[in-house]
């Protein structure tokens, strides 16, 4: 038996007897079952598509129910769809140990890293006894090939120009979980690779210690494969998390050590499993270098630069303005590039914070002429944007000031691909806190397009995209943490509802209704969790002061001044010509200073909607009820009750009419947080085709909608003889 590790590598082309494949072999069934998985997933990108175009060209031609099935081949692929996707968002529900929230996955996920799993078991020990000393050497040799030909799929899963992204229709971010676990297998491969050398090395007596002092190839191999372990355990999500912009660095750098010393370890047979990943890793580098340039430097927009909209060397300056909850708002105007509704881009400002880039998601759409974000300052750079903010909110407001305190910026992507939602016939968004960043570009788009219907092709026919919406119905719920956020889309959603007043005057068969829950629940409402987060609402809350003085209300209605949120609030019934004092409460409260509330409302249109809590925001017994923004007689708002349109603003002995209430009379105004299942079921059940459900926030949320929506679409058995329609959910998470 030979012992050289070094010339035993070359077994990979030699035939093993009794059957048993050659390790080549063994590595062209790996590509073909990865291959045949990126096939599938491909085709059913394509199917999307060829429905997405289908549906649109129906409703171009005013075709009844576009998004609904008509013919049996339809029908059945809708009900295998139905059951494929409930079982991929199906998981457990979440579990608390001693104040730790744990989520658990998807079953999809579990599915697909079992299925993968097994897959590299069977194919390490495919025809080859595990039980017979002898086979040792076997297994490690066919472990390490099977180790080896993983590498690229890894660097294929890494790359924000992504190949298996093109093929799929999924954005790189979708796929990262998946390149982590790829990488857990070659991990999970290369560990049995070195186990079972050793197994065969341990009978004779300090062999095991005799090859790795004395052979290379050995001690290499030990080395790449501690380097491998560094890799996976510092991408683990609590240290991934605790430091991003470290983890990148260091990630980069340990992929770089690890393939070394894997390239020195593999014989040359072998090596072109090394080249294929580093050449991916530099064409992406190249391609993303390259388009970073023509986005960021003028010399590349000459129109632009003629039409005066882009000055200097470096094309792209933002604004920065603070807003409410340590927010800042960073506008770019007029910028070269065109962007879809829901990407995002990496944005850097090396004169704030350099060597930096971080990912934000775009809050504008392209008709808007700019290209806006709303950054939560967490730590690091994200609060030196939100001191620069504040800083120059100090200044004066003129055009040249504003002009001179703008900030070079630079921008990389967009990024992101979602699946067209004008598709679908009706459309229930849930977002938390910054998370209607994502959901209100989308909200606005559908709008856009009942405004504007036309076509994006001068030829027209059914290969071009019409210009169009299928849906009728948008559902829009924003669960946030206090009223200063409502400023961030006040103006936003108040547009939105007068855009579709417009429409439904004028005959259209469209209706939006808005929603805004304010709540002191964290699971709810926090920017950034990790999975292990403690959830505990009493330690979550401020400390509260006395009121401070309101100095000023600005042109959206909302109030400036020293606190935001320390206001007492006397709003006026104009029906009844009375009034109720509204206390203050405190910079977690309400969007009116009342307490917010962790009570889940289980039906808005109830007459117990109100929610009168005490979360220990300072009232004391003997004030007044709490009375939530835009409700009267304990209704809440909506176009057949319309909010109050005169409001009194108390601050100690001075007192501020407000002309205008803090936003659209017809968006609802909660105290509370939302009950998922019952908005989605209301959706669902006057939904004439295929739904939609889009949710983007912290994971309580999400994992509050995923569970509601696989539970409607079991129980209204979703094209399986009910007439029930398919509903498909798209999910976002904060978090790293």
């Amino acid at each position: 038996m030979s012992h050289d590790h070094t010339s035993g590598m070359s077994m990979g082309s030699m035939s093993m007897g009794d059957g048993v494949p050659t390790n080549f072999r063994i590595q062209e069934g790996y590509w073909i079952v990865v291959g045949t998985f990126i096939a599938a997933a491909t085709a059913v990108n394509l199917y999307n598509k060829f429905l997405h175009r289908q549906r649109l060209s129906a409703q171009k031609f005013n075709q009844p129910t576009p998004a609904k099935p008509k013919f049996l081949l339809f029908t059945i692929g809708a009900t295998i769809t139905a059951i494929l996707r409930e079982t991929r968002h199906a998981s457990f529900a979440p579990i608390s140990i001693r104040g730790h929230t744990l989520y658990a996955p998807t079953v999809g996920r579990v599915s697909l890293v079992f299925a993968y799993i097994i897959i590299l078991v069977v194919l390490c020990f495919y025809k080859l006894d595990t039980n017979d000393i002898w086979s040792y050497e076997d297994i490690g040799y066919r472990s390490g090939f099977v180790s080896i030909a993983q590498l690229p799929l890894i660097f294929l899963l890494a790359g924000k120009n992504n190949i298996v992204g093109c093929l799929t229709g999924t954005s790189h971010e979708r796929l990262n979980w998946l390149h982590r676990w790829t990488a857990r297998g070659l991990f999970l491969t290369a560990t049995i690779h070195m186990g079972y050398w050793f197994a065969n090395w341990a009978p004779y007596d300090g062999f095991i210690e005799k090859k790795i002092r004395t052979d290379p190839i050995t001690r290499k191999g030990v080395m790449s494969w501690a380097v491998l372990v560094w890799i996976v355990l510092s991408s683990m999500t609590p240290i991934r998390g605790w430091n991003y912009e470290l983890f990148v660095l260091q990630h980069l750098v340990s992929f770089a050590v690890f393939i070394g010393f894997v390239f020195i370890h593999v014989p040359d047979e072998v090596q072109h499993w090394v080249w294929i990943p580093v050449g991916l890793f530099f064409f992406d580098r190249v391609v993303r270098a390259l388009y970073i340039l023509y986005i960021n430097l003028s010399i590349f927009h000459p129109k632009q630069r003629k039409l005066g909209q882009l000055s200097g060397f470096w094309s792209l300056k933002a604004e920065f303005e603070p807003l409410p909850h340590n927010t800042t708002r960073i506008t770019i105007h007029d910028p070269p590039i065109s962007w879809k509704a829901g990407q995002y881009v990496f944005l850097s400002c090396h004169s704030l914070i350099p060597l930096q880039s971080h990912p934000f998601t775009i809050a504008s759409i392209p008709a808007d002429g700019k290209m806006e974000f709303l950054v939560k300052a967490e730590k690091g750079g994200t609060m030196r944007f939100f001191r620069h903010a504040k800083k120059q909110g100090d200044l004066p407001i003129t055009d040249q000031v504003q002009i001179c305190q703008r900030k070079s910026v630079g921008i990389e992507g967009p990024y992101g691909r979602i699946r067209p939602l004008r598709q679908f016939d009706s459309i229930v968004f849930f977002a938390g806190s910054t998370g209607a960043t994502y959901t209100m570009p989308l909200l606005r788009d559908i709008v856009r397009a009942w405004l504007t219907p036309g076509s994006d092709s001068k030829n027209g026919g059914f290969l071009s995209i019409p210009d169009v919406a299928v849906t009728r119905h948008i559902r829009f719920v924003w669960v946030i943490k206090s009223r200063g956020q409502l400023g961030w889309f006040s103006s936003q959603l108040s547009t939105v509802i007068e855009d579709v007043n417009t429409l439904r005057n004028a005959g259209a068969n469209v209706e939006v209704d808005i929603s805004v829950y304010v709540t002191c629940d964290p699971s709810f409402t926090e920017e950034h969790k990790s999975p292990l987060s403690s959830p505990n609402p009493t330690q979550q809350l401020p400390v509260h002061g006395k009121p401070e003085e309101i100095t000023e209300v600005d042109e959206k209605g909302l109030l400036k001044g020293k606190s935001d949120d320390a206001i007492s609030i006397r709003q006026v019934d104009a029906r009844s010509n009375t009034d109720s004092v509204v206390p203050n409460n405190g910079g977690a409260c309400g969007p009116d200073g009342t307490c917010c509330c962790t009570n889940t409302i289980e039906d808005e249109a109830a007459s117990d909607a109100q929610v009168v809590c005490d979360c220990n925001c300072g009232a004391s017994s003997s004030e007044p009820a709490v009375i939530p923004a835009g409700v009267s007689d304990s209704k809440p708002t909506s176009p057949t009750n319309p909010a109050p349109t005169t409001r009194t603003v108390s601050s100690n002995s001075s007192t501020i009419s407000l002309a205008k209430p803090l936003v659209h009379p017809h968006i609802t105004l909660l105290s509370g947080r939302p009950q998922p299942r019952n908005i989605i079921r209301k959706s669902l059940e006057q939904a004439l085709g295929e739904s939609a459900v889009v949710v983007c926030g912290p994971r309580g949320l999400v994992s509050d909608v995923r569970t509601a929506t696989v539970g409607l679409s079991d129980e209204r058995a979703v094209h399986k003889g009910t007439g029930a329609q398919g509903v498909w959910l798209r999910v976002e998470e904060f978090g790293y």
